[in-house]
């Protein structure tokens, strides 16, 4: 996040100056219309004068960056706010408030998307959620600043005022010196509201009423404040209150918004809205009860508009959703325009405290609303949802659109991933259940192994002991040829002896042991030691006479 917000650094120091300045004079005009006397209904219609100007400024500004560039449009604007904050306690009349008011309100726009403009162009694709996170948060801590400054000051003099336009003119250094790259604006034309009703009534009504609420809440919190009694820094306090809700909140609305369904979310959120007003109303005058009705009315609605938004884009094509970016907007500003006139009207014909009942009434109108649309569709399917836009009500078109178009690839990128991982999880999951079957069958073979000995012994033990078993069976046979083959030696020796006796018994030989014998004898007379059967008829002959005649 440092090395994110080291190259845009600048730009969102002089967005903090510029929602400084800003929010004290938002803050101031109710303070100083008390002390001038102005009515509820005049300061309401000073408020409305702004949003007046903002919507027109929306619409125009771009068109005045294409012919003369941001530089000079910017530095125009910038003057024409720093003229016109001061000459606010100069010219102490409704009629001039409300003309200072649109002219502030239309500037304001315009160095929003010059501004905004330049934000985008120093965030890459990487990059760019974290950066508009980053811009709404600087948007949000400028106004809660800004109301610690209002405490340095007394309303009644010139001083707060004039400090709101050095803050506005110091804001323009950092963005001008810092704005190197001078990115090309284009804004999609808007969507009527009719069209914008057919694609997504509940976005296109639930912003409209909205509108309502953000623009009493930031325009007659003060008025309400001085008319019920609370001094200075209590009233700055219970505006801060508002804005601090949104911060603190935005987070967890955020998340509930991606993991379920929407329209069941912002009908809970409005619904909570509406207990906070009540809240508020039964509090009267004591501090401490309206801080935290303020805390929780603020905190939903700020997230209502982003949650809106989000909504709206999951109803839409990628193709709609830059016109319809820019019809969300005017929706907005038409319903920032009504809603303090509406609020200030039933101040001054009830009471102050008429203002916590606009604000409930409206809530209870989302709330109902968004229930009933429940029934009247089926729920988009969250894997089919874009992610949800953490953006103010503050921003330009431009801002929405980029914010928009952000939130639709995100969900795309987050929809891969997920598909990755659950691809990875199957591969990780049938790797697992195969080495699972591998294990099992091997223990099966081994238990059928086992089974067939008495006592299960050591495998690679009955390895070695099998091979001992038949070297000792291979020796054996070798052993066992060997025995038979001298046998068979043996009985042709047997046999030879036998054929020899029964040729020497036809010849009238004697057997080896009565040759012997007379050899001895004749040795002992004198006479010659060779057998008879070689001196007196050869072999050959034998054999020619072999198998002798019959006798």
């Amino acid at each position: 996040m440092v090395k994110v917000l080291g190259g845009v650094w600048a730009l969102l120091l002089g967005i903090v100056l510029i929602m400084l300045g800003n929010g004290m004079h938002f803050t101031l005009i109710g303070l100083r219309g008390a002390i001038e006397g102005f009515s509820s209904a005049e300061l309401a219609i000073v408020t409305s004068g702004y949003f007046v100007g903002f919507l027109s400024g929306a619409r125009y500004t771009p068109v005045l960056i294409q012919r003369v560039g941001h530089v000079r449009v910017f530095a125009a604007l910038g003057s024409f706010i720093s003229a016109a904050l001061i000459a606010l306690p100069l010219l102490t009349e409704p009629w001039a408030w409300t003309l200072l008011r649109m002219l502030i309100g239309f500037c304001m726009s315009g160095i929003y998307v010059t501004a905004e403009s330049w934000l985008n162009a120093a965030a890459s694709n990487e990059t760019r959620g974290k950066v508009l996170s980053a811009y709404m948060m600087a948007q949000t801590l400028g106004i809660i600043g800004a109301q610690g400054l209002l405490t340095l000051g007394d309303a009644a003099t010139s001083v707060l005022f004039i400090c709101a336009s050095i803050l506005v003119s110091v804001s323009f250094g950092p963005i001008l010196l810092s704005a190197v790259v001078a990115p090309v604006v284009e804004v999609s034309r808007a969507m009527s509201f009719g069209q914008l009703f057919r694609a997504s009534p509940l976005g296109a009504i639930g912003i409209f009423l909205l509108g309502s609420v953000y623009a009493t809440q930031s325009g007659m919190g003060a008025v309400f404040g001085t008319q019920i009694g609370l001094s200075g820094a209590q009233i700055a306090l219970f505006i801060a209150t508002l804005f601090a809700g949104a911060l603190v909140l935005q987070t967890p609305i955020g998340w509930l918004s991606d993991r379920m369904d929407r329209r069941v979310l912002i009908g809970i959120l409005a619904a909570a809205g509406a207990a906070s007003c009540a809240l508020g109303w039964m509090a009267e005058d004591a501090l401490w009860p309206l801080i935290a009705a303020a805390f929780l009315a603020g905190g939903v609605t700020t997230p209502l508009y982003a949650l809106l938004l989000a909504f709206t884009n999951d109803s839409l094509s990628a193709e709609e959703m830059p016109g319809a970016s820019g019809g969300l907007v005017f929706s907005f500003g038409l319903g920032a325009i009504l809603g303090p006139l509406a609020a200030g009207g039933a101040m001054e014909m009830l009471d102050p405290h008429a203002f916590w009942l606009v604000l409930a009434v409206t809530f209870v109108a989302i709330s109902l609303y968004a229930l009933y649309q429940v029934t009247q569709k089926a729920r988009v399917p969250l894997e089919d949802t874009d992610s949800y836009l953490n953006i103010l009500p503050t921003a330009s078109p431009m801002a929405v659109e980029v914010a928009v178009e952000w939130a639709h690839e995100h969900a795309e990128d987050e929809q891969e991933a997920l598909a990755a991982a659950e691809a990875a999880a199957q591969e990780e999951a049938f790797e697992h259940e195969l080495e699972e079957t591998f294990e099992e069958a091997l223990e099966e073979a081994l238990d059928e192994a086992f089974a067939a000995n008495e006592t299960p012994v050591d495998i690679q033990g009955a390895a070695d002991q099998s091979a001992i078993d038949q070297s000792a069976i291979d020796q054996s046979v070798i052993e066992q040829s060997i025995i038979d083959q001298s046998g068979i030696e043996q009985s042709i020796i047997d046999q030879s002896g036998i054929e020899q006796s029964i040729i020497d018994q036809r010849d009238g030989r004697k057997t080896p042991a009565a040759a012997k014998s007379d050899r001895t004898d004749s040795a002992a007379a004198g006479g010659s030691d060779e057998p008879a059967w070689q001196t007196s008829t050869s072999h050959d002959a034998l054999k020619a006479q072999w198998p002798p005649s019959t006798p």
